[in-house]
């Protein structure tokens, strides 16, 4: 076996890092290609405590409250389709992927044991843990992951992730033992461990009912309603040693910064997330503990390469070269962040960090319009709370945009409408990315075949 994955660390080391971003949720940065305009974004998640608080080793028991923007009355709890973030904080509750991104932004083990492939890549090994339950007290089996990936696959009804496992030849998948799946694959793909520790591969038992949902997670399903409020129960039976700590998560969705911030300030939730720089000072200000942690994602702003005005290349580098990306850092995000260059996948192994850092240069941004006959170009922003940054960024970007002529128009919508039918062909957008590699996260967003094309750069269609 050539390609492999290495074990994770000890998993009774107690809450880490990683599992503290699965579950709050983290934030933003940037990225370029086709119609992608470096937004310069966080790269850094920032969370807000409650005041005070005990220190020393975390205690058992409680109740932990989560208080969250950016979900919508069409939220879900399956873990094929999350959309906004308050559905991925709830899915790291109920279900666990066979490997995930650990804090080095490497791949690490979960649910499998190995995931291996022969010299062409083209037979991949997934080797499970032995042990593991669902909720429901069934043990964990090759027979559900294929399930799992099957039903991510589904033709009629393919789940957010279907597009990262075409290259899987499920129909192909042998089953040697209880533990053990073989999947060859329709051509060489050696990116597989980097696509599954993805936020839309984790595992659910065979004959999985998404309106009573089980998963092998640190938290039972107790209750959902979309766009309102989650309650998960403690599973006692995880398989992580010494985990979880609370008894009872409860996730409430908020609808915009300022309701999140008073609820937190009132006591209302103990932990929140998300937040721009204006936030940290109005909450620190007000006794509560913010913990900034590096995320890797990124915030674009997304331009359709097949409309007008943004045919034209030129149009499309002018508005990169508007932008002041140390002063967006800094005005949304404090400083904390990562200018990440037009070029996603920042912590990846491959990239290259000898690139030259673009600057801001309206001279030039002014001679390309001129070139292209666009010259005091208008042009709607649609924009809204969907993530950290977001709607600050945009309001920043405008008034960069100014000073090269260009007048930029925010349409503010709420999440609902955001993430709704027009989503993936808005104009002019923006959005927001966890972390991947380089590779992985270019198969979903960049060229005709892409899932989430939202440039629809090179697109056929």
């Amino acid at each position: 076996m050539d390609k492999s994955v290495a074990q994770p660390p000890n998993e009774s080391s107690g809450l880490t890092r990683r599992s503290v971003l699965r579950a709050s949720l983290a934030a933003a940065a940037t990225a370029g290609a086709g119609g992608l305009l470096a937004a310069c974004g966080s790269g850094s998640t920032t969370s807000t405590a409650g005041g005070g608080g005990a220190s020393g080793p975390p205690q058992r028991g409680g109740v932990l409250r989560l208080g969250l923007t950016g979900g919508s009355t069409s939220d879900s709890i399956d873990p094929i389709e999350p959309l906004t973030l308050p559905d991925y904080a709830r899915i790291a509750q109920l279900y666990d992927p066979l490997a995930a991104y650990g804090a080095d932004a490497q791949v690490e083990l979960q649910l499998a044991e190995e995931i291996s492939s022969n010299k062409q890549a083209t037979l991949w090994t997934i080797r499970l843990k032995k042990g593991i339950e669902f909720h429901n007290g069934k043990e964990l089996t090759a027979e559900d992951v294929l399930f799992t990936l099957n039903r991510i696959q589904n033709p009629k009804a393919p789940g957010e992730g279907a597009g990262g496992i075409e290259a899987l030849d499920l129909g192909g998948a042998k089953k040697p033992d209880k533990y053990t799946l073989q999947i060859p694959t329709h051509s060489p793909f050696a990116i597989l461990p980097g696509v599954l520790a993805g936020f839309y591969f984790n595992i659910v038992p065979v004959g999985f009912d998404p309106k009573n949902p089980v998963g092998t997670g640190p938290y039972k399903f107790k209750s959902f309603t979309a766009g309102q409020q989650s309650v998960f129960v403690r599973n006692d039976n995880y398989w992580k040693k010494g985990l979880p700590y609370a008894d009872q998560v409860i996730i409430t969705d908020y609808q915009d910064a300022t309701s999140q911030s008073n609820a937190i300030q009132a006591g209302q939730v103990d932990l929140v997330n998300n937040l721009t720089a204006d936030q940290i000072a109005v909450l620190e200000g007000a006794g509560k503990k913010t913990l900034i942690s590096p995320s890797g994602g990124w915030t674009p702003f997304t331009m359709r390469a097949d409309q007008e005005p943004w045919k034209d290349n030129r149009v499309r580098q002018a508005m990169r070269l508007v932008v002041n990306r140390p002063q967006m850092l800094e005005v949304v995000y404090g400083g904390h962040g990562t200018l990440g260059n037009d070029v996603f996948g920042i912590w990846d192994p491959e990239y290259n960090h000898s690139l030259p850092q673009r600057q801001q240069d309206i001279d030039q941004a002014k001679s390309l319009l001129k070139q292209a006959g666009q010259e005091g170009l208008t042009v709607t922003l649609t924009t809204g709370e969907i993530a950290q940054g977001t709607l600050k960024s945009a309001q920043v970007l405008a008034q960069q945009a100014a000073e090269a002529g260009i007048t930029v128009k925010l349409a503010q919508t709420n999440v609902a409408t955001y993430f709704g039918p027009n989503w993936l062909n808005w104009n002019f957008a923006q959005d927001y990315w966890n972390w991947y590699t380089y590779l992985v996260q270019a198969k979903q967003v960049i060229g005709p075949n892409a899932q989430f094309n939202e440039t629809h750069f090179n697109n056929a269609k």
